[in-house]
């Protein structure tokens, strides 16, 4: 069985670790390091799933993945119009708070920077306005070395403790000591879910995925994730929803909520506002608003 604790590649004198990647896809499995990933999304799109949260991604999204924080970036299955299209590329910004930060992050001065830490110590989606700031900070620790690349780093970290406004958090639930079998467990089950949210998909059937009963499978559910599966698949339904909406990809709203497993307009209206605050239809002019 593979094990899901991932190793970051380190050298012994770095604290903060600058790796890109161009590669034909994302790493498709659960897995967590001990290490805070910054990841800056520059070219492919899909879901990510941080322990019991989704979020959509596409290009110029940036993630702060905590510390020993279960996830995978599932990307889109969408076919692309052209080779150009397909692939990844990502900058991410690595680095250990009990490692060689350890003492230095108990420093007095920085007393703004570790209640922040404190308050997101489940990551957060950086918000679309400070992306080009962040961006910048980013590139400028990829160009550096050293002295002047901890600099950096400072005025990187002093940036996220002045957003304004604050950003979402990436998750509503922690569990850092998921074992390796948990975590493959989990992975499949995300994988299997992510596969046929589209069709009429039973609790049954997914317990017998998982080779547990649907009263086995509900307990186990709950207590990795935190939530229900009915919720997990009621969220990850409209964070699907919200995706197709956003892209222009529709007929109409109900083709949507067909497309997407439900089988009743008034069940998908009514779902979708409990989820994402706000109804299709008023989800779809906020967003087109935001973006002329």
């Amino acid at each position: 069985m593979k094990a899901l604790q991932f190793t970051v590649p380190v050298t012994p004198d770095k604290t903060v670790i600058i790796q890109e990647d161009i590669i034909p896809q994302f790493y498709p499995h659960l897995h967590r390091h001990k290490e805070a990933q910054l990841i800056w999304i520059i070219k492919g799109e899909g879901t990510l799933i941080a322990e019991n949260t989704m979020h959509t991604f596409r290009p110029d999204d940036i993630f702060m993945i905590a510390p020993n924080q279960s996830h995978v970036f599932k990307g889109s299955r969408q076919a692309v119009h052209n080779m150009e299209d397909e692939g990844v590329h990502t900058i991410s910004v690595f680095y250990d708070p009990d490692g060689h930060l350890a003492h230095f992050l108990q420093l007095p001065e920085l007393s703004q920077l570790n209640a922040f830490l404190k308050e997101y110590k489940c990551g957060f989606k950086l918000p679309e306005q400070h992306f080009h700031s962040v961006a910048k900070h980013i590139l400028k620790l990829k160009a550096s070395n050293s002295m002047d690349q901890m600099l950096h780093f400072l005025h990187l970290l002093r940036t996220f403790c002045r957003m304004n406004p604050k950003p979402k958090h990436l998750s509503t639930f922690s569990k850092e000591h998921i074992t390796d079998g948990e975590g493959m467990r989990m992975g499949n089950i995300y994988n299997y879910v992510l596969q046929h949210y589209r069709n009429a998909l039973t609790l049954e059937e997914v317990a017998a995925e998982a080779h547990l009963t649907p009263q086995a499978f509900c307990r186990y559910f709950k207590k990795h994730t935190g939530v229900t599966f009915v919720t997990f698949l009621n969220e990850m339904r409209i964070n699907q929803a919200c995706k197709r909406l956003t892209a222009g990809e529709y007929d109409s709203i109900a083709t949507v909520a067909y497309n997407c497993g439900f089988n009743s307009i008034t069940n998908f209206n009514r779902v979708f506002k409990s989820v994402a605050g706000a109804s299709p239809k008023e989800y779809l002019s906020k967003y087109l608003h935001n973006m002329k």
